[in-house]
């Protein structure tokens, strides 16, 4: 059962990461548990590796407006460090939780010498400041072992399942999955899922 009404939840990322896939899943497994799923999404200059931002309303009762109002984040979920940042600094809140992936994506600014990426240290120092609990794992890592670095989305559904922070487990994500993929695809995302739980 969720532990609020609703439940806010953002998924950021860039593009290429998987980030709506990602998105789309979760919010399958829970409109399978009974609960009404809003889903609103931005995209930057995706295609060129901008940022994406998926935002997902929980429900027990009613649809909600796609939109989370500013600093009502309840649960940040980042495929890119940074990205983390940038959204826990519009939405969230003392009560936000964040799972971020460490692997950092450099933007074309800090590719160029322009703008500088900040350190690990200093993202981990905001999140311990600025959130209620946060998790950092190596995603990207887990899923190149699994031979494809994009599994690193779904890495980060299992281990948002193994925080307890929403009524998700494998079951529900494997009955998702068998909507819309192959056997093989099935089993490798499986793994990716177990694999994130692992990581918690």
């Amino acid at each position: 059962m969720i532990k609020k009404n609703p439940v806010n939840i953002i998924i950021t990322g860039v593009g290429g990461q998987g980030n709506v896939l990602a998105s789309r899943v979760l919010a399958g497994m829970l409109v399978s548990a009974g609960y009404f799923v809003t889903i609103g999404e931005t995209f930057g200059m995706s295609q060129r590796g901008g940022s994406v931002m998926s935002h997902l309303r929980i429900s027990r009762q009613s649809v909600l407006s796609p939109q989370i109002p500013g600093g009502r984040a309840d649960i940040i979920i980042a495929l890119e460090p940074v990205e983390a940042l940038r959204v826990l600094t519009k939405y969230g809140n003392p009560q936000t939780v964040i799972l971020a992936n460490e692997r950092e994506v450099y933007p074309i600014g800090v590719i160029t010498g322009e703008l500088n990426y900040p350190s690990s240290q200093i993202i981990k120092e905001k999140f311990d400041k600025y959130s209620a609990k946060n998790w950092f794992i190596d995603a990207t890592s887990a899923a190149v072992k699994l031979g494809n670095p994009i599994l690193s989305n779904i890495i980060m559904v299992g281990a948002l399942s193994a925080t307890k922070q929403l009524p998700i487990d494998r079951r529900a994500f494997q009955r998702e999955i068998k909507k819309d993929m192959t056997a093989d695809k099935q089993k490798i995302n499986l793994a990716a899922f177990d694999a994130g739980v692992g990581m918690i």
